[in-house]
């Protein structure tokens, strides 16, 4: 029984405002019915500052991206691997990204493009949109005015030519340099960039000082000068490729004076060289450290390192340490390195296990377009996906992918501009007697793609069923 007081507070209430508070019996439903009553939400977003990418699928609400303003707050690294099958979306999102990053003032953009069509790489198209000369690394041309890139550069300090020497080495022979041969490089190095100081030293003055190594240096260590040079042997034979084999002149020479490394986008044309040969992980090696230390400055600005094929990175144990190395190096001074890679069991189950785990690691962000379902399982298994999200990548349309930000995981649909369109459309060899797609052609993708949202998110519903309402 209610006590006179309360009683009469209820009443004066009622009497000044009208209100009336009435009792209402509790109801018992199932999750299932209560549906209805408790609509779906969506997951919050990644905030309105930064490059917009698309729209989320679930709400529509724009989806907005930027690793430089989400760093150190929901983003503990500013790396990104893009992962998915040909054919889905995986360029169109590089080069919007790319085109739209470029919006602000203080980014510059490297991009290693790997891909190749009608003669020239694939980000010839947005590198002449932007007035930009690709720089074209290509063995047919590198003896006749072609670009060169020293790894004997002196901008490269003394301790990075090393590395990268051994690094090259170790590459193409397959296996880490053993102690013997390690000396013998080390001493070769060592007297060249002693002697020569009149000119930039090359690689031809390593192979040369390896064949005939100076009797001092096997007097330093107590050694017969005829082991120096046996322990030297198979170094300079590896050498000697760069020097006078299938990639001769692209590296044996002087740095080619004129490239421009204060471009907002420096495009390196790597399509070219032979994807599948020993020499694409060496480019990339010589193309990385040379980078690291002629391009990355403390300036304040924000640099994007983009690599196309990114598994010749990260499935080599000695071009993945370098990398590595890179990536932690450049947290300080604002680098977000973005890999691109078809599938995650090229670099998970190759020869650099440990060393991809810690470069898949440092990438806080990871989008994830179509895969057939095994690979899908083996995705989520390794990036630590939600079980819906594994279920529903299978089932992705081109252009729409699962975006995981540091465990913020949605479902998003990028969205191309008319302008960006013919920039980013790279299959024009399979595409281009066809002629631009009908409108209705158009609207039935987009009806498809929403049918397969609701789907997805009837799926989603369903999961949630399974529980009772508290």
């Amino acid at each position: 029984m209610r006590d006179p007081l309360s009683v009469f507070t209820d009443a004066f209430t009622s009497f000044l405002f009208g209100k009336v508070e009435t009792t209402r019996l509790p109801v018992r439903t199932s999750t299932g019915q209560a549906q209805a009553v408790y609509l779906p939400t969506a997951a919050p977003g990644l905030g309105d500052s930064g490059v917009i990418i698309g729209r989320e699928v679930y709400s529509g609400k724009g989806y907005i991206y930027d690793p430089f303003q989400l760093y150190g707050q929901q983003l503990p690294a500013p790396h990104w691997l893009v992962l998915g099958e040909s054919g889905n979306g995986k360029s169109a999102l590089e080069k919007t990204y790319v085109l739209r990053q470029l919006r602000f003032r203080d980014r510059q953009v490297v991009v290693l493009d790997a891909q190749g069509e009608d003669g020239v790489g694939e980000w010839n198209l947005v590198a002449q949109e932007l007035g930009i000369t690709p720089i074209r690394l290509d063995p047919m041309t590198a003896l006749d005015g072609g670009i060169r890139l020293n790894p004997l550069d002196p901008a490269i300090t003394t301790t990075g030519q090393l590395a990268l020497l051994r690094t090259i080495i170790e590459v193409a022979m397959g296996h880490g340099l053993d102690e013997r041969s390690g000396f013998a490089l080390k001493v070769a190095h060592a007297y060249v960039n002693e002697t020569i100081v009149d000119r930039q030293p090359v690689l031809t003055d390593i192979v040369d000082q390896l064949r005939h190594p100076e009797a001092e240096s096997a007097e330093a260590m107590n050694v017969d000068i005829d082991d120096v040079r046996a322990w030297g042997l198979d170094v300079a034979l590896v050498l000697d490729r760069l020097v006078d084999g299938d990639l001769r002149g692209m590296f044996d020479g002087p740095t080619t004076v004129g490239i421009d490394l204060d471009a907002p986008l420096i495009v390196f044309d790597l399509s070219h060289i032979d994807r599948n040969s020993i020499a694409m992980p060496i480019l990339m090696a010589i193309v990385g450290v040379w980078l690291e230390h002629t391009w990355i400055r403390p300036d304040r600005k924000k640099r994007i390192f983009l690599v196309e094929e990114a598994w010749h990175i990260i499935n080599s144990p000695f071009v993945a340490q370098l990398f590595q190395r890179l990536l932690k190096f450049g947290r300080r001074l604002g680098l977000s390195f973005v890999a691109v890679v078809h599938h995650l069991s090229d670099v998970v189950d190759g020869a650099a296990a440990r060393e991809a785990a810690a470069i898949l690691k440092m990438a806080s962000t990871r989008t994830i377009y179509a895969q057939k379902a095994d690979e899908a399982r083996a995705t989520g298994r390794v990036l630590g996906l939600p079980r819906w999200a594994v279920e529903i990548i299978p089932t992705l349309t081109p252009g729409i992918a699962v975006w995981d930000v540091n465990g913020n995981v949605q479902v998003v649909k990028h969205l191309v501009t008319e302008t960006e369109r013919p920039l980013v459309f790279t299959d024009r060899a399979m595409t281009e007697s066809s002629g631009p797609a009908l409108p209705e052609d158009v609207q039935a993708a987009e009806w498809e793609a929403e049918q397969r949202a609701a789907l997805i998110e009837r799926r989603q519903l369903d999961e949630s069923s399974e529980s009772t309402v508290a």
